[in-house]
């Protein structure tokens, strides 16, 4: 079972396709070391692989594997599935509500 700093690190690289580990820790704002832990975990796991930079032989490039695609695209399944139950339940003016604050959620999630 992934931890939920696990899981958003492995969806981030799926997200943004191959980064550093620096640049990774500054996506998930975590300090690298704790990255290095993180990394390590999901590589053992076989869900991330590390390749030589292509230009600065000090660095290495995380790029995602299938089984960590996979493991990233059944748990946003899950959790879409979840969030259509919830919405449905939902009155059409609560609807409306959450569709007016979307823009300001994406906004802040951005950010």
């Amino acid at each position: 079972m992934l931890s939920d700093t696990q899981f958003a690190a492995l969806a981030t690289l799926e997200r943004h396709g191959q980064l550093t580990p620096g640049e990774l820790a500054e996506h998930e704002k975590v300090q690298p070391p704790s990255m290095t832990r993180v990394i390590a975990a999901l590589t053992e796991w076989g869900l991330v692989t590390r390749a030589p930079h292509a230009t600065d032989r000090r660095q290495v490039m995380l790029a995602v594997t299938q089984e960590g695609r996979d493991r990233v695209n059944r748990s946003r399944r899950r959790r879409d599935a979840w969030l259509a139950k919830r919405l449905r339940e939902l009155t059409p003016a609560e609807r409306a509500t959450l569709r007016s604050a979307a823009p300001i959620l994406e906004k802040l999630s951005q950010s």
